[in-house]
């Protein structure tokens, strides 16, 4: 009982860690859009013809935050959907994967993470990786770009 309520403790703090990586991601697309949009709209009025090219970047630079917010904002959403509460018994959205290579953690691609001095990498339910090792079970192997991987465990 001792070890499954750990590996559930390990997989609430990988969820809350890629929460809170993408909460700050969100803010600063926010953000970025919020200053594009001022930036554009200071300089309303001012020698039109030089502004209007100026103004024009700005939206550019708004349109592209605000797409940047949608993606993350949709990343969000397959975070939400992860129940940290269950144990995965194969490789799917919410599992932590013990490899004789590396740790993942499936839900978001978001890099590494660190969870009690054990680097975990968070990658989504897309990249080619997890789609190699999709439904393998603790004790299967897969392979990925010409290397073999060993499932050591999967929680």
């Amino acid at each position: 009982m001792e070890m499954i309520t750990q590996e559930l403790e390990t997989k609430k703090r990988l969820l809350q860690e890629c929460s809170r990586l993408l909460s700050a991601q969100i803010k600063a697309a926010k953000d970025a859009m919020d200053e594009a949009q001022a930036s554009a709209n200071d300089h309303q009025g001012a020698m039109e013809d030089k502004f209007e090219s100026f103004r024009e970047n700005c939206q550019i630079q708004r349109d592209m935050y605000a797409r940047q917010l949608d993606e993350l904002i949709t990343t969000q959403s397959v975070l939400r959907r992860i129940n940290a509460t269950k144990l995965n018994r194969d490789v799917s959205l919410g599992a932590v994967v013990h490899t004789d290579f590396q740790n993942y953690y499936i839900g978001i691609s978001i890099g590494e993470l660190k969870v009690e001095g054990e680097s975990y990498f968070a990658i989504s339910g897309m990249s080619p990786l997890y789609k190699a090792m999709a439904g393998k079970t603790a004790g299967e192997e897969f392979t990925f770009r010409d290397k073999t991987y060993k499932v050591l465990q999967v929680f």
